[in-house]
């Protein structure tokens, strides 16, 4: 009965076995050569300005970019099964899909009144 599960159950487990094993590979088969320019601060290219303290904070654009990033990013993913199967879903499926942009529509609209797309 789960016999057509086994070859993602296999696909997942090739996944987790190689992402271990080179996490764990890794301290021994790296290069052991620290020097200065290695440790040092690295800001795009540019000689860093100040050094800093202590750990410093990114401002919270930063991480709001990256969650809408995301959240717009999923909804593509939701878009790709239904433009696959469009028709095989008929009238039921378009109109569950429009309810679903109109969904998104709308919280990129909130986003946008907001001021979350604004940079200053």
């Amino acid at each position: 009965m789960l016999a057509p599960y086994l070859p993602i159950v296999l696909l997942f487990a090739l996944a987790f076995g190689f992402a271990f094993f080179s996490v764990a590979i890794a301290p021994f088969t790296g290069p052991k050569r620290y020097n200065k320019a290695k440790l040092d601060f690295y800001e795009c290219g540019i000689e860093p300005t100040e050094q800093p303290l202590g750990p410093q904070r990114f401002p919270i654009k930063y991480f709001l970019t990256a969650m809408l990033f995301i959240v717009f990013d999923i909804e593509i993913i939701f878009l790709y099964p239904y433009a696959v199967s469009n028709k095989a879903l008929g009238l039921f499926g378009l109109v569950e899909i429009i309810l679903f942009i109109v969904t998104v529509f709308s919280a990129y609209a909130y986003v946008w009144r907001r001021g979350g797309l604004d940079w200053d």
